[in-house]
């Protein structure tokens, strides 16, 4: 078995940071210790930069099969291993839809052959698909998804009875994007019937309004505590949802929790002038106001996880008048860059960063031994420099599509290392082509 060993560490582990050598051996870590020497280990010296738990990214679209012109396992999967993300769970918004078992299976079998990253996959629920989803084992995958608003994939679940039954027939994790369509819809003709295709970008977050999120976010949450769902509200833009959430329990006793994406964190509506489409999500980036409340709940803990929801598009794609441009961003190679800046100019810890983005994940979704530093779990991890500037350019950008809503910003924190499973898969702007990624595992 191959042995890494890395010394002068500051680990960041369960909310403390503490300076340790660390010792991989095969897909694990052996030992953490002040001081480990071990004649049979190549040695990589860390300089006293952190060393945290790989990035798991509960929400993300790598668009294979059937979009992968935009993106697909293998191409993004290595921009996030470039970007510490180190686990991801993809969304079934492809084509064909991740609607049965044997659709779910094969996207299994494509990751197996070409992802950087471990892996799993959402199965995706929808009006008419009950009965498989009930023939689907708790520990297959990281769990099931319902739009309840319609986004890029047209699978908008709208039957309230289905929804309900849905609910109540499966123990797995319900992750749910929560957009109220019939909201939406009028707010759309409004502005279509001003504007017509044309509709500035800045009117995005009021077609998709505050009111739209907050309707069918609290419609769900309301629906699992009537049937006892274990409810996962997804990528939360809006400061009144967070007022749906609690914070006097534990994660791991919490039936309903949330996360946020790192668009909605960093950007607000006075982006859209520069940005214009290249920030149009759903749900859409709102007001600084609303930002604000957002990393008020992350902080004490309403929400509960950082993810991304990357979603690539071709500049062509995005580049196009409003209703023909789709929604949706490449984020995975820059999100913990982009958190990072954050942990330097004090709005979050970096322990606080790394409970929202690795430990948490890992609980919510009760994934087998990821998301820690701690001997006898899987040695993914990463190593950063935060003090090493770069510029995000189109020449050191991964994503297929080419482009980033971070392009020409300088960000201060450079990853240097990532290990997944014990493989160096990323040092210092180089991609390992050899693949050392593995299918997820499940407590349940």
């Amino acid at each position: 078995m191959k042995k890494t060993l890395i010394k002068n560490a500051k680990v960041v582990n369960e909310g403390t940071i503490t300076n340790c050598d660390i010792l991989l051996n095969g897909n694990y870590i052996e030992k953490i210790s002040s001081s480990i020497s071990d004649a049979n280990a190549t040695v990589i010296d860390a300089k006293g930069n952190y060393v945290l738990p790989g990035i798991i990214d509960d929400q993300v679209h790598f668009r294979e099969p059937g979009l992968t012109h935009k993106g697909n396992i293998a191409t993004e999967s290595k921009a996030a291993v470039a970007g510490g993300v180190t686990t991801f769970m993809e969304q079934p918004n492809t084509n064909p839809q991740t609607t049965t078992i044997e659709k779910l299976e094969e996207k299994f079998a494509v990751a197996k052959e070409s992802s950087y990253a471990n892996y799993s996959f959402l199965f995706g629920g929808t009006n008419d698909n009950l009965e498989e989803l009930k023939k689907l084992d708790k520990n297959a995958c990281s769990g099931v998804k319902l739009f309840l608003g319609s986004s890029t994939g047209n699978m908008l679940v709208d039957n309230e009875e289905v929804i309900e039954k849905i609910f109540s027939n499966t123990e797995m994790v319900i992750s749910a994007h929560c957009e109220d369509e019939t909201t939406i819809r009028k707010n759309m003709a409004t502005y279509k019937e001003k504007y017509g295709d044309n509709i500035p970008i800045e009117y995005h977050p009021i077609i998709r309004s505050t009111e739209a999120c907050y309707l069918s976010s609290s419609k769900a949450i309301a629906l699992a505590e009537k049937t006892g769902a274990r409810l996962h509200v997804f990528h939360l833009s809006t400061g009144k949802e967070t007022s749906l959430f609690r914070n006097d329990i534990p994660l791991k006793d919490k039936k309903i929790t949330a996360e946020v994406c790192v668009h909605h964190l960093w950007f607000s509506d006075e982006d859209y002038k520069e940005k214009g489409t290249l920030i149009k999500w759903n749900p859409a980036v709102k007001t600084a106001e609303d930002r604000s409340m957002l990393w008020d709940a992350l902080l004490d803990d309403r929400i509960d996880v950082i993810a991304t929801d990357h979603a690539p598009h071709t500049f062509e794609e995005k580049d196009n008048v409003y209703t023909k441009a789709p929604s949706g961003g490449p984020l995975v190679q820059h999100v913990l860059p982009a958190m990072l800046e954050k942990v330097l100019d004090g709005t979050i810890t970096i322990e606080r960063m790394v409970e929202k983005m690795c430990h948490n994940p890992a609980i919510l979704f009760q994934i087998e031994k990821r998301g820690y530093i701690k001997e006898g779990y899987f040695a993914d991890l990463v190593i950063v420099d935060t003090n090493s500037p770069w510029q995000v350019s189109k020449s050191n950008i991964l994503y297929k599509c080419g482009w980033s809503p971070f392009e020409d910003y300088t960000f201060k924190s450079k990853i240097s290392h990532t290990f997944v499973n014990g493989h160096l898969a990323y040092e210092n702007g180089v991609v390992s082509e050899q693949k050392n990624a593995h299918r997820l595992t499940f407590n349940r």
